[in-house]
């Protein structure tokens, strides 16, 4: 197992996502695990350091989240957020209690001289929790305050432990990014050596280690995380140990599939495609349900590849787009996920499957991916596309997916993507698509009543599709959008525009 130089224990904060990205900016490397992880686990990873993330609960609750006791025996320097901070108090004999209100926003922080804020000053940060810190353990010491935390900033510096009432890892406090680096570098002693380039060789290694003389089977949609696989295993790889098959599903984009092809001969890696339109097709029909949708791609897409690994030989291994997101988003801080959406690469693959899976990009988020595609010499072009959901357009019909459905939604999305480009936009935004409604609604063409299909346009905004905003277009792009596509598009006469977050709702609607 790779050692883990910082190891962050999450209690089910929404921000503790962004605790792992800031000190992977860092050059540090970051991985996230639920706080319930076996201590053996944490110990094989042999972390520098450990950081409790901040969560919901309240650590008097009946079923507080409570991590295993022996990470307080490890000697190991540990910074506690929000909830962390109660839990190192609580745990070294200090007293926390209700706040009389929630505290949440911007604060004034004045700080002590200490360790852990070297080269910074007193500064804005931002402060989200109910409990608060009455009583400090002894050996602790203040070492930062604000107007509503005379405790908000805590520390044991003798064992190295550090607690701080803000989230130093929110765009909010200034000097956070500063905070979580002096942590890891001037208290824990980890190096700043972690980068892109330096994980292509660790990836490229752990590869050749894995596959040995078999071969791969790599399935391939023409989005970033596939594509970047394609060139991670082909630099791993003699040609001979590489199949890489492109299934066209009859779920792309309008043009995608001769794309995809004339992308893999610019990077004269050999590519089979596979024409399963009708196969899938027919298992999706009459079937409305997202999730039975998501596992029945899944599953016909194994299928597929596993009839195409029949007429290989020694094939054993099948590679794929895993990203962390992907991981994290399926598994939760109290156990079995609650899944909010099985994913194509992670829940969607049928137990028969018989596959050992290549999973190089399962650490990385998907700006890192983007990073490391460039690190391997692909096009801007293909590194700069939006993301695209491995069930295809499958999951942005509402409803049963047919012909029709794909021809409106397709056509639709062509004009506002063409739109989108022209106007310098498509690289200012996370990912935009249409989504087809299956909601008829009236409209007057001409002299004429109509009773057509709707579409929205989704755009938002986002570092690592964890979180994500709605994107502020200009509403002369978007009635352009919204003219063309009503003019053009037999079938269709009202576009509406998606003005959801996530959270509370998913970026893709299903």
């Amino acid at each position: 197992m790779k050692q883990v130089p910082i190891l962050v224990l999450d209690f089910g904060s929404q921000y503790t996502q962004l605790i792992a990205r800031k000190l992977r900016e860092s050059g540090v490397y970051c991985e996230v695990v639920p706080y319930r992880e076996d201590i053996k686990n944490i110990k094989a990873k042999k972390p520098q350091g450990i950081i409790l993330s901040g969560g919901p609960a309240s650590v008097y609750a009946k079923d507080a989240y409570k991590p295993d006791e022996e990470i307080w025996n490890l000697g190991l320097p540990i910074m506690g957020i929000c909830y962390g901070m109660q839990l190192i108090t609580q745990h070294f004999g200090g007293e926390v209690v209700p706040a009389t209100h929630h505290e949440y926003g911007k604060a004034k922080l004045s700080i002590e001289e200490s360790p852990i804020f070297k080269g910074m000053s007193s500064n804005t940060v931002w402060m989200s929790h109910g409990d608060r810190v009455e009583r400090l353990p002894d050996g602790f010491r203040v070492i930062g305050t604000s107007e509503n935390s005379p405790y908000a900033s805590i520390a044991n510096e003798d064992k190295k432990i550090y607690a701080f009432q803000f989230h130093p890892e929110v765009h909010h406090t200034v000097e956070g990014t500063k905070l979580l680096k002096n942590f890891a570098k001037y208290i824990c002693g980890c190096s700043s050596t972690w980068n892109m380039g330096s994980f292509a060789k660790e990836k490229i290694k752990a590869i050749r280690e894995q596959v040995g003389d078999k071969k791969v089977l790599c399935g391939v949609s023409g989005g970033v995380d596939s594509s970047v696989v394609s060139a991670l295993l082909h630099e791993a790889l003699p040609k001979e140990q590489l199949i890489c098959v492109f299934v066209d599903q009859g779920l792309l984009r309008k043009d995608e599939a001769e794309q995809v092809q004339n992308m893999f001969r610019l990077l004269d890696i050999p590519l089979i495609t596979i024409d399963a339109k009708d196969e899938f097709m027919k298992a999706l029909k009459g079937v409305t349900d997202p999730e039975k949708k998501r596992k029945i791609i899944g599953e016909k897409f194994i299928e597929v590849f596993d009839r195409e690994a029949s007429r290989h030989k020694d094939v054993s291994f099948l590679a794929q787009g895993t990203l962390y997101t992907d991981v994290i988003e399926s598994v939760s801080v109290k156990g079995p996920s609650k899944t909010i959406k099985s994913h194509h690469n992670v829940g969607g693959l049928p137990d028969w499957m018989s596959f050992e899976l290549v999973e190089p990009l399962k650490e990385i988020f998907k700006d890192e991916v983007r990073a490391l595609g460039l690190e391997l010499g692909l096009p801007k072009q293909m590194i700069a596309r939006h993301p695209f959901p491995g069930p295809g357009l499958a999951i942005r019909v509402m409803g049963e997916v047919n012909e029709e459905a794909l021809r409106l939604l397709r056509e639709s999305d062509a004009i506002m993507q063409e739109e989108l480009k022209a106007s310098g936009y498509y690289d200012k935004v996370w990912q935009a698509f249409t989504v087809l409604l299956n909601v008829q609604s009236v409209g007057v063409m001409g002299d004429n009543r109509t009773y057509d299909n709707t579409v929205a346009i989704r755009m938002v905004e986002s570092v690592d599709g964890m979180t994500a905003t709605f994107a502020h277009i200009p509403h002369n792009i978007l009635e352009q959008m919204s003219r063309r596509i009503i003019n053009e598009i037999d079938g269709i006469n009202r576009v509406v525009y998606d003005i959801s977050s996530k959270p509370p709702a998913t970026i893709e609607w299903e």
